[in-house]
This record gives structure tokens, C-alpha cells and sequence, in this order.
């Protein structure tokens, strides 16, 4: 029966099995401790599940040929130390006989030892992306084979397929989507098995800086003034609180406080599941308007019997964003003779009324669940001039009231006495 056993003289770990009748014993330069046998056992499961599928080759797993002093069935003692190995000399250089998993093995183990660190929807997002991209192109390399030219031809070939929907190609952003996951799982390989990760000087592609599209305040206006009205004050609880899609979907009564008027962001609901909102940041309390805190008080009577979530279907599940966007959001635009855009620019169009209206732009960033300002400036900065006249009326219109008469303009001399 194949073991994980140690030599004696020196304590150190190796396997002992049996392949066409014959006895094997490959050496280790790993000690005997709990970590080390729990990763050998795992590769002498991995040798005995190819040997019981008749697919084990020993020059493949072992990256060289099987020794040639065997020990056969009938007298196991005769040659169990394979000249490679010279376990019988004291003095013998003793070598890592283990390979490196292959991609595919290796990347079921790094996302069951990383699946607690994960929120549900990443997880599902990630295993979408291993088991459509990165298995079919790697999964039965050996991980300290994958090389960097290969990384750089793995991305080329991603370039070429097709995007979603009209898109000819692949984003830059959706193919550093893609290869992210691979280059954080060979680096982890890399530092378990000891060698040089192909990943650490290849760079994230460039990806385009794309403006945010809110609504003005008018068109805000005509929208409220003409969508249907069971979702005119979902409408406009997302135009005035700025909370991203899943967190107004997954929206619970337990989490509306009327009497303090805030609304707790505590889940978010992604693609029909609850889970933890996007990052710690999001738990947050948002200040209710009174535009809001009514509405939530016409939402209470129809949906408060009904369901647990504030705002829900009329069999009292939650809305779902994608047959809300291609049944009433875009239909509704197009009505208007609006720019088709996503709604989640009603979050934007959130950020640039509370800017337009002068709120401090700490008390904007916490609304929106964002940890600082820096956000906010970097995705807002150029509706703030417009919006809040920032723009250097204000310096202008002081210097004026205060010069007077008002400085001369500068000739570009000075005056010689």
C-alpha cells in the first residue's frame, strides 16, 4: 500500500508505492512535520488516482526516467533503493523527487484555501473566469512550466476573441480581469514551490478612463414626472440616496429606520443572492431626504405585507436588475429621448446634486459608502466648477470688492527713477 515514510538516518520524508508491479521510493529533502506529510500525501493521491486510470507515466511526473533497479511483486526488498536516490549512502545528495502541481490541481486548492476571504459573487465571478479562460489554456501544465512568454501569448490570444454583445473584442479591462486571477495564483505557486514567477514584470494592460453620465436635475424631473408608478419612488430613492443596484435590491424593512430617517446599507443582492455589501466602507447609514423618507412611507403600505424587501416584484421577491433594466429602464429612456446608460447613473446623478447643492464633500463620500474623498474628486471633479460655480467667480468677485480702485494691469516694465 503506497505510504508517506521517513528514512531514518536523517529524518527525512518519502514515498514509498507500487506502479506495474514493481516497488518505488522517491526521496524528499522535506522533514517530517505535519505540513510536510499532508503535502505529500496529496501528491501520492494524486500518483495513485492516474495510476488506477492507467494514465501514470513516471518520466512525466517526475520530469525523469523510472530507475532502473526496480523491486518486483514477488520480492519487494530486492533493489526498493533506486540508484537515484542512494538512500544506503550517508554522504548521498538528497534532491526534491516532487514536481510542482499542474495548473489545474494547484488552482483547486488556492481557491478552496482563499473561498472564506471571498464574498459569494466573487467567487462565482472567479470560477467563471478559471474554468472558461485559464483551465482550457494551462490546466494540465505543470504551474513552474508556465513562462512568461506564455502569459504574453495567452493575452495576445485573448485580444482577438469577441466582446460581449455589439463589442468586436475583449476590453483591456475585462482581459486584465482575466489574467489577474493567473498571475495571483502562479505567484502563490511560486512562493510555495520555490521558483521564479513568470508574472512579477508583466504590467496591466492601459485601460481608458470612462466619464461618469448623470441625469441634470431637469431630466430627473421629466423622468419622475413620466415612469410608471409602482416604480416612480424606486426611481426616486435611488436619484437621491446614490446606492449602487444590489444595495436598494436587496433593501430590507429590518434596515429603514423612520423614526432616526436613515436607511442601514448592511447586504446587497447579486445576481438573486444576498451577500456582504461591496467592502466594509458600504456599511453604512444614508441620511433620508424628506423627498425620500415619503416615498418610503408610500413605498411601506404596498410592500411592507408583502415581502421583506422594500421594493419587489408582485409575487414579493426582490427586483431584478437585469429585467428592470431591458423592461422599464431603457424603454423609459428611449421614451425621453434620453442617452441610453446604465442605472447605475443614478448613483452619479446622486453625487453631483449633493455637490450642486454644496454639501460637504466628506458627508457626499460617506453617503456613498466611499472610506475617503479621494474617490469622489477624481470620478466628480469636472461637474463641480459648473455645478457649484468653483470655477474662480468666487476669488474673482472677492479681489473685486476688495481693490478698489482695482489693480492696475501689469505693462511689463518697471519705473526708473
Amino acid at each position: 500500500m503506497a505510504s508517506v515514510r521517513v528514512r531514518k538516518d536523517n529524518g527525512l520524508l518519502f514515498l514509498d508505492f507500487r506502479w506495474k508491479d514493481r516497488r518505488y521510493r522517491e526521496q524528499t529533502a522535506l522533514e517530517d512535520t505535519a505540513a510536510n506529510r499532508t503535502r505529500l500525501e496529496r501528491v501520492l493521491a494524486r500518483i495513485e488516482k492516474q495510476i488506477n486510470l492507467g494514465t501514470f507515466q513516471y518520466e512525466v511526473f517526475f520530469a525523469r526516467p523510472a530507475p532502473k533497479v526496480l523491486a518486483s511483486a514477488a520480492n519487494p526488498r530486492a533493489g526498493s533503493a533506486p540508484p537515484s536516490s542512494s538512500i544506503d549512502s550517508a554522504n548521498a545528495k538528497v534532491e526534491y523527487a516532487i514536481p510542482p502541481p499542474i495548473f489545474r490541481d494547484f488552482t483547486e486548492q488556492w481557491i478552496r484555501e482563499r473561498t472564506v476571504e471571498w464574498r459569494r459573487s466573487h467567487l462565482r465571478s472567479l470560477r467563471s473566469t478559471v474554468n472558461r479562460y485559464l483551465i482550457p489554456r494551462f490546466g494540465e501544465k505543470p504551474v513552474s512550466q508556465i513562462k512568461r512568454a506564455d502569459i504574453f501569448s495567452f493575452r495576445s490570444d485573448l485580444a482577438l476573441l469577441p466582446g460581449r454583445k455589439d463589442k468586436a473584442a475583449l476590453s483591456n479591462k475585462r482581459i486584465n480581469g482575466i489574467v489577474g486571477p493567473l498571475k495571483q495564483i502562479l505567484n502563490e505557486a511560486a512562493a510555495r514551490y520555490e521558483f521564479a514567477s513568470p508574472t512579477t514584470t508583466i504590467k496591466p494592460l492601459k485601460v481608458r478612463r470612462s466619464d461618469v453620465n448623470p441625469f441634470s436635475l431637469v431630466e430627473v424631473e421629466r423622468i419622475l414626472a413620466t415612469v410608471r408608478a409602482d416604480y416612480r419612488d424606486y426611481f426616486l430613492v435611488r436619484f437621491f440616496t446614490g446606492m449602487r443596484s444590489g444595495e436598494v435590491d436587496g433593501l430590507k424593512w429590518k434596515y429603514i429606520d423612520f423614526e432616526s430617517r436613515l436607511i442601514l446599507v448592511r447586504e446587497t443582492l447579486i445576481l438573486g443572492q444576498e451577500d456582504y455589501t461591496k467592502t466594509d466602507g458600504s456599511q453604512r447609514d444614508i441620511r433620508m431626504s424628506t423627498p425620500v423618507y415619503e416615498a418610503l412611507r408610500r413605498q411601506e403600505k404596498v410592500t411592507r405585507s408583502l415581502s421583506t424587501h422594500v421594493f419587489c416584484n408582485r409575487e414579493g421577491k426582490p427586483i431584478d436588475n437585469k429585467n428592470f433594466t431591458e423592461r422599464v429602464w431603457r424603454p423609459l429612456l428611449r421614451h425621453l429621448g434620453l442617452s441610453i446608460r446604465r442605472p447605475y447613473q443614478m448613483r452619479h446623478t446622486a453625487a453631483t446634486l449633493w455637490l450642486a447643492a454644496g454639501e460637504s464633500p466628506e458627508w457626499i463620500a460617506y453617503q456613498l459608502g466611499h472610506t475617503n474623498t479621494q474617490m469622489l474628486f477624481k470620478v466628480y471633479s469636472r461637474y463641480v466648477p459648473n455645478m457649484t460655480r468653483q470655477d474662480g467667480s468666487a476669488m474673482e468677485l472677492l479681489l473685486r470688492s476688495t481693490f478698489h480702485p482695482p489693480i492696475a494691469k501689469h505693462t511689463g516694465s518697471a519705473d526708473q527713477n
